[in-house]
C-alpha cells in the first residue's frame, strides 16, 4: 500500500465520519442490574477520520466539546522508514489530568480499508480501557482473550507441582490437667486442565492426662493417613480416576486400612462452566482392607470388603449467592444392609451488598459401622471422644448472618493488630 493511496483513503474516510459524526444522537444512559445509572467515559475524538470509530467504544460517552471530556483522542497519518501508520495519544483530563499514552498502528501490506478501520478501533479500546476501569462503567465491561491459551502453556520450573509441608505441636496445662497434640503433614499437588494429582501424608499425637483428687487418668489418640487421587479428564463432560488412601486410627478401632477406588464423573454442564454451575454424578467401586485393634462386634480381626458408591452433586453460583448441594450413598457387596446415605446442603444468600445469610446442614442415615470394638465403652471414652460409638444417624446444622462494610477503597495492608476487631458482624444460631 503507497503512502499516497493511504493518506487518500484515511482523508475519505475523514470527510464521511465528520458527516457522521456531527449528525450522531446524544449519548444514551446505561442503567445497571440495580437500576443505578452507571458512570461512562466521556471521550472527545479528535483528528481524520476519528469519529468513524465511536461505534467501537460503547462503554464511553463520545463528546463534542473537549472541555466536557475526561479523555482526549487525537488522530494522525505518519509515515516512517518502516511505512505508513496511524498515530494516536489520549491526554487525560479532570479526574485523569496529567495522564498521557501514545498508540499507533501499522496497516498491513495490501490490507484492506475496513480491516484497518477495526485494527484501529480495537488499539482505541485497548487505550481507553485503561481509564474507563476508573469508573462504574467497570463493572459491566469483560475482557475476551481470542486465542485461548491453556494455563499449561507457560514455562514453569516446578512443572505444576505444588508442595506443602506443616508441622505443629501444641502444649497446654494447669495442675489437674494436661495435653499434648502434634500434628505434620506433606502434600503434594498437579492440576492441569488435562490431569489431577494429589497425594498427601498426615500424622497425629494427641494425649491428655488428668489428676484430680488422687484420680490419674491418660488418654492417648493416634492417626496416620496417606491418600492418592489421579484423575483424566476425557472431554467437556466425562472424567476416570481413582483414590487410594491408607492409615490407621484408635478411634475408629483400625490398626491398618487400605482402599482403592476407581471412579467414573459427568458432568451435565461442561466443566468450562464449573465456575458458574455444575451438577456431577460420579460412582466408584473398589476393595477395602482392615485390620482391627481389637475384634469387632462381627468377630473380625481383619477383613477384605468390597463397596460401592454413588453421588449427586449440584453446584450454583449466581450474582444473589451460592448453592450447593449433594446427595451420596453407598453399601458393601456383601450384605447391602451395611449402608450409608448422606446428605449436605449450603446455601449463602446475598441480601445486599456486604450482608448475606448463610445456613449448612448435613445429615446421615448410617447402616455401617462394621469396625466397632466388641465390649462397653468406658465412661472416659465417651466424655473424651476416644472411642467411636454404635449409631444410627448424624448430623449437624449451622445458620448466621454475616455483615462487612467500610471503606471499598482500603486497599493497604497493615497486619497490626489483626486479633482485634473488624468491621463485621456475625450472628450464628
Amino acid at each position: 500500500m503507497s503512502h499516497r493511496n493511504f493518506v487518500l483513503r484515511f482523508f475519505v474516510a475523514a470527510c464521511v465520519s465528520a458527516i457522521c459524526f456531527s449528525s450522531a444522537a446524544p449519548a444514551q444512559e446505561r442503567p445497571t442490574e440495580n437500576g443505578r445509572t452507571a458512570e461512562t467515559l466521556k471521550v472527545f475524538l479528535s483528528g481524520p477520520a476519528a469519529a468513524s470509530y465511536a461505534a467501537d467504544l460503547p462503554f464511553a460517552e463520545i463528546v463534542s466539546d473537549a472541555a466536557a471530556a475526561q479523555v482526549v483522542v487525537e488522530f494522525a497519518s505518519a509515515r516512517d522508514a518502516e511505512g505508513d501508520y496511524v498515530a494516536f495519544s489520549f491526554a487525560g483530563c479532570q479526574a485523569f489530568a496529567g495522564r498521557m499514552e501514545t498508540m499507533k498502528y501499522r496497516p498491513a501490506p495490501n490490507e484492506t480499508a475496513e480491516t484497518t478501520r477495526k485494527g484501529i478501533g480495537r488499539l482505541l479500546q485497548m487505550g481507553l480501557l485503561s481509564y474507563a476501569a476508573k469508573t462504574s462503567a467497570a463493572e459491566r465491561i469483560d475482557v475476551i482473550f481470542l486465542d485461548q491459551v491453556k494455563p499449561t502453556a507457560v514455562v514453569d520450573p516446578w512443572h505444576f507441582w505444588v508442595f506443602n509441608l506443616s508441622a505443629n505441636g501444641i502444649l497446654n496445662g494447669q495442675k489437674a490437667y494436661q495435653t499434648q497434640s502434634w500434628y505434620g503433614s506433606l502434600s503434594v499437588n498437579r492440576v492441569t486442565p488435562e490431569w489431577k494429582i494429589r497425594m498427601s501424608l498426615s500424622a497425629r499425637l494427641s494425649r491428655n492426662t488428668y489428676d484430680y483428687e488422687g484420680y490419674n487418668y491418660t488418654s492417648d489418640s493416634r492417626s496416620r493417613n496417606a491418600a492418592g487421587l489421579i484423575v483424566r479428564s476425557l472431554n467437556d463432560h466425562w472424567s476416570v480416576g481413582a483414590a487410594v488412601s491408607s492409615g490407621s486410627s484408635s478411634y475408629s478401632n483400625q490398626n491398618f486400612s487400605l482402599t482403592v477406588k476407581p471412579a467414573v464423573e459427568f458432568d451435565f454442564f461442561p466443566y468450562s462452566e464449573s465456575t458458574k454451575k455444575q451438577l456431577c454424578i460420579l460412582y466408584y467401586a473398589g476393595p477395602e482392607y482392615y485390620r482391627y485393634h481389637e475384634e469387632t462386634i462381627f468377630n473380625k480381626r481383619k477383613e477384605t470388603l468390597w463397596k460401592e458408591g454413588l453421588s449427586v452433586a449440584l453446584d450454583l453460583k449466581r450474582p444473589w449467592g451460592t448453592v450447593s448441594m449433594a446427595l451420596s450413598g453407598s453399601h458393601y457387596f456383601h450384605d447391602l444392609r451395611k449402608n450409608r446415605l448422606e446428605l449436605d446442603v449450603e446455601i449463602s444468600w446475598r441480601i445486599f451488598k456486604g450482608l448475606s445469610f448463610d445456613v449448612y446442614g448435613s445429615g446421615g442415615r448410617i447402616r455401617d459401622q462394621l469396625s466397632l470394638p466388641k465390649g462397653e465403652a468406658t465412661l472416659e471414652e465417651v466424655l473424651l471422644r476416644r472411642r467411636e460409638l454404635a449409631t444410627g444417624y448424624n448430623y449437624y446444622f449451622s445458620v448466621g448472618f454475616s455483615y462487612t462494610f467500610g471503606s471499598v477503597r482500603s486497599n493497604i495492608v497493615n497486619p497490626r493488630f489483626e486479633s482485634g476487631s473488624s468491621a463485621s458482624i456475625q450472628i450464628s444460631m
